[in-house]
């Protein structure tokens, strides 16, 4: 093998290999169809450890992949001391997988991930994740063309059989819908004129909005809502006060109080909703590195609003009313709040991601508006302790 073919797989190391790792993805797949690349400032939050809150409670190794000293691979192996706790398990992640087409390059980089977490004792290997599944979740399996939505991953179709052929198997789907906006998708979603909040049999059941002057005490209301609603979801993890906090300094500058639907009964909160716009409507064709000019423009298309699409990112119900008929109706509920505020937001349409697959009365719900996914994401597994 000549030197130009010579396959190398390199720890990151210094803040120039983190960059070219965090810019790797738009330069392997410039001109794909389908491939929009998100903005590297907010894949720097994710991935950068002064910058991402994943850190305060995991670790992490990101490998390159160089073929002729040309970057051709990238991966991210991350252990996650909360995960190990909540799952029971030592399950280690991998994640921030992309690569060219070609199964040596693949295959190289999930083994250094896998021996990276082998050796510190982990006897799973589960991903892609970055850096957890409070970030971005699964391989796109299917929905490569359809518009980009924010914090959702983009794959190229050739990694999921690469994937599979390095000894990975199917752990879990998770899947996104798209819900038109409009009364044509009220119509479908008509819930009985005898539930409307705060009357009738649902008087002490009422909805505010987010408090701008208080987001950080709404954020916490929100985390807390979250993790206890979603403890039993495949996977899930809690989120941190350090992760939420990261959250709302992030999203502080496109949400508006609309955005959160925060349900409560007698003041006790008891349900929540929070739909986030969509970043690629207003920076799609700003590339991953804006110029100056470019960055104007982001500024003024924020300030401005001008969103199209927006992503509902959490939908849960408190523990505390499962098996009451009062909680089984609150997701509805609470979808109908999202329509009825869309009347005063530029959205036209939703994207209500993610579901995990097995969660059918979630899927039940939105597929009388949404029948089918858009687009569907999955999680692998792989054992450490068997060659």
């Amino acid at each position: 093998m000549n030197e130009a073919d010579q396959l190398v797989i390199t720890p990151v190391s210094g803040l120039r290999q983190l960059s070219q790792f965090i810019r790797l993805p738009r330069r392997l797949y410039a001109g794909l169809p389908g491939y929009v690349p998100p903005l590297d400032m907010e894949q720097k939050d994710l991935l950068h450890p002064r910058k991402s809150a994943f850190f305060g409670h995991g670790r992490a190794q990101y490998f390159l992949a160089l073929r002729g000293g040309r970057p051709v691979g990238r991966i991210s192996a991350q252990i996650d001391d909360l995960a190990i706790e909540r799952l029971g398990e030592n399950i280690g992640f991998f994640g921030a997988l992309d690569a060219i087409d070609d199964a040596a390059v693949v295959s190289a980089l999930l083994d250094a991930a896998c021996n990276w977490l082998r050796e510190r004792g982990m006897v799973t290997a589960r991903g892609p994740f970055t850096l957890n599944s409070n970030g971005e979740t699964g391989l796109m399996i299917e929905g490569h063309d359809a518009p980009p939505m924010i914090a959702m991953p983009w794959h190229p179709r050739w990694l999921p059989p690469l994937i599979e052929a390095s000894g990975f198997a199917k752990a879990m789907d998770f899947l996104a819908y798209q819900m038109e906006i409009g009364p044509q998708a009220e119509q479908k979603h008509l819930v009985p004129s005898s539930l409307r909040l705060g009357e009738g049999r649902l008087g002490t059941v009422t909805t505010r909005t987010m408090r701008k002057d208080r987001m950080a005490e709404d954020g916490e209301i929100l985390r807390g809502l979250y993790n206890d609603a979603w403890r039993n979801n495949w996977g899930s993890l809690p989120l941190t006060q350090d992760e939420m906090t990261a959250m709302v300094a992030q999203m502080k500058p496109i949400l508006k109080p609309e955005h959160f639907v925060l349900i409560e009964q007698k003041g006790e909160p008891v349900a929540v909703a929070l739909v986030v716009p969509n970043l690629y409507d207003v920076a799609s064709d700003l590339g991953g590195a804006p110029s100056p000019l470019g960055w104007v423009k982001l500024a003024a298309r924020l300030l401005r609003h001008q969103f199209h699409t927006a992503r509902v990112i959490l939908l849960g119900v408190s523990s505390k009313m499962e098996g009451t008929a009062l909680g089984a109706i609150l997701p509805a509920l609470a979808i109908t709040e999202l329509m009825r505020r869309g009347h005063s937001l530029p959205y036209r349409m939703v994207e209500m991601s993610w579901i995990v697959e097995n969660n059918m009365p979630m899927r039940r719900l939105i597929e009388r508006l949404a029948p089918d996914p858009c687009k569907r994401y999955r999680v692998y597994d792989r054992s450490l302790t068997t060659n």
